[in-house]
């Protein structure tokens, strides 16, 4: 049966005066046939992989150096000699994540700014992002790290003014012809498209630098970047959840499968999955964690832009909240879904990111090991639009999370609490021990915590401590609408310097000192005096 969905979608197909390419054209999107490794092609989940914890040790050798330079910088009484594992996650929340998270970066880099925080950035090991703020995260590592003033000027103004979701727009590009090619030459490989694979497209035009909106980037291709391969860079993460469509769901549940999109791997450490597979072979065809014809692998499915699509793939929305769901409007659900049926007919299955499954009858994957395939979603639908799982894992020794919420929790499209609690909640039935104690919305609200930041798990040395800087608008109006889809330039610029506000708590001279102390809190050694007026400022306690 059909969803509303893919019925309205039907309908606005055969309204749109759209032109299918006549032929098959060369294309870098589609996956192709490769040898395999010599190494393992599954993994189980027991810890992160070789390669990850050789880039955690390595990062660390340059990101904690630059720490005890920020920290030095910010108060010279700071014991330094012992410094964190310290992580930084962006929310989901469409372009509003992307451009207040651009802005929280920008005043975190001190290649980009020159602000009281100006440094931190280079000294964090590990950034996860969802959603809007896994299309930062790819923007970053897509395009070799460089500056938040350097996308802005050189790719996002303009991006974001002529924005290809705007179906007018995307009408009248050559990149429609060439999306259109990409999905159809996916098919003629032997991978069904769905509406993620034109979605994270177009998002690509906007994201990535190169030919075809950066067709070639893939997620294994980061590792070849100059940044990540001298280790300049924290180790980036995305994630997305998995729908149990086998047992007729069509949502994520509370206890969805959290999976990691990442350079080295893709996979879950979730129970029902707990396993890994490197990214770079996705889309082979494995039983058992062995190809099914002898040395013959795939590469090219991690596609960069499929990947950052997946993290935001609404689709599966519309299964049960009927046509406004999926926070697109119908025009471009209806582009998009033109593109495809260049390709196939469209299913059900079109509404989520599909990836042929990895840990096919791999015994420690009960919950998935009977599935041909994956269906992944938005990572944030179960209400965690904050990627804080994978910096929970015991095996990644990470001791701060700062966590840069953009959510829409209130009608004003502003953060309240709702989604790290939900995160907290889950991690307890997830067995993830580290994450500390947050507290319900209602003392979000009655404290004021959701007006300003708040360190969380200060006295509990069992647990992570979690610094949470939430959207506030302090310069600009920066509770636009997730659904909103075209940026003007000054809004552009605004959002991005509201962002700055918001990691310096709108210039606070305490502040600098005060994030420091969250930072420094459970590090053996004295802290300076004013620490103690910042706890008892900013902890819960």
């Amino acid at each position: 049966m059909f969803s509303f969905l893919i019925l309205t979608a039907l309908l606005l197909c055969s309204s749109l005066a759209l032109t299918i390419p006549e032929r098959q054209l060369p294309s870098g999107y589609a996956p192709r046939k490769a040898a395999c490794p010599g190494s393992p092609l599954v993994r189980p989940a027991t810890a992160i992989s070789a390669q990850e914890k050789d880039f955690r040790h390595r990062r660390n050798a340059k990101a904690q150096p630059a720490l005890k330079r920020w920290l030095m910088k910010t108060n010279p009484a700071f014991n330094t000699s012992k410094v964190p594992t310290v992580a930084l996650t962006t929310s989901g929340g469409g372009y509003r994540s992307l451009l207040c998270g651009a802005g929280v970066i920008q005043g975190l880099d001190e290649r980009d700014s020159n602000v009281s925080t100006s440094g931190l950035y280079q000294g964090l090991t590990y950034e996860s992002g969802l959603s809007g703020g896994a299309w930062l995260l790819s923007s970053l590592a897509g395009n070799n790290w460089p500056t938040i003033s350097s996308l802005q000027a050189g790719l996002w103004t303009q991006a974001f003014q002529d924005s290809l979701l705007i179906p007018e727009f995307l009408l009248a590009s050559v990149a429609y012809a060439e999306v259109t090619n990409d999905i159809v030459a996916k098919q003629n490989a032997g991978f069904p498209p769905t509406l993620t694979d034109p979605w994270g497209r177009l998002l690509s035009y906007q994201l990535l630098y190169g030919p075809d909106g950066g067709v070639t980037d893939t997620l294994s291709s980061i590792t070849a970047q100059s940044n990540f391969a001298k280790h300049n860079v924290p180790y980036p993460i995305l994630t997305a959840l998995g729908v149990k469509t086998f047992q007729g769901e069509c949502l994520p549940g509370p206890n969805a499968t959290m999976y990691e999109l990442a350079p080295f791997e893709f996979g879950s450490f979730d129970a029902g999955v707990n396993a890994f597979t490197p990214s770079q072979y996705l889309g082979s065809s494995l039983s058992n964690g062995v190809p099914t014809t002898s040395g013959s692998c795939i590469v090219n499915y991690d596609n960069l832009g499929y990947a950052l699509g997946t993290s935001s793939s609404l689709f599966n929305e519309a299964c049960v909240a009927g046509p406004g769901a999926a926070n697109m409007s119908a025009g471009l659900v209806g582009a998009l879904a033109t593109i495809v049926t260049a390709a196939h007919q469209l299913s059900t299955r079109d509404e989520y990111a599909v990836y042929p499954n990895p840990f096919y009858n791999y015994p420690r994957s009960s919950l998935v090991a009977s599935q041909k395939d994956l269906y992944l979603v938005d990572g944030g639908e179960a209400l965690q639009n904050n990627p804080i799982f994978p910096m929970l894992q015991p095996s990644r020794e990470i001791d701060v999370i700062i966590v840069n919420d953009n959510s829409a929790d209130t009608s004003m499209n502003f953060p309240n609490g709702s989604e790290i609690l939900t995160t907290y909640v889950q991690s307890l039935n997830a067995g993830l021990t580290k994450m500390p104690v947050i507290p319900s919305v209602d003392t979000f609200i009655s404290q004021g915590l959701n007006k300003r930041p708040t360190f969380f798990g200060c006295n509990d040395p069992s647990k992570v401590t979690i610094i949470w800087v939430q959207n506030v608008n302090y310069t600009y109006p920066s509770n636009q609408p997730t659904a909103k889809l075209q940026y003007m330039p000054d809004e552009t610029a605004g959002m991005i310097a509201n962002g700055g506000q918001i990691i310096t708590k709108g210039g606070d001279p305490a502040w600098p000192t005060c994030l420091a102390c969250g930072i420094m809190k459970k590090e053996k050694g004295m802290l300076p005096g004013a620490c103690t007026g910042c706890f008892s400022q900013y902890c819960y306690n």
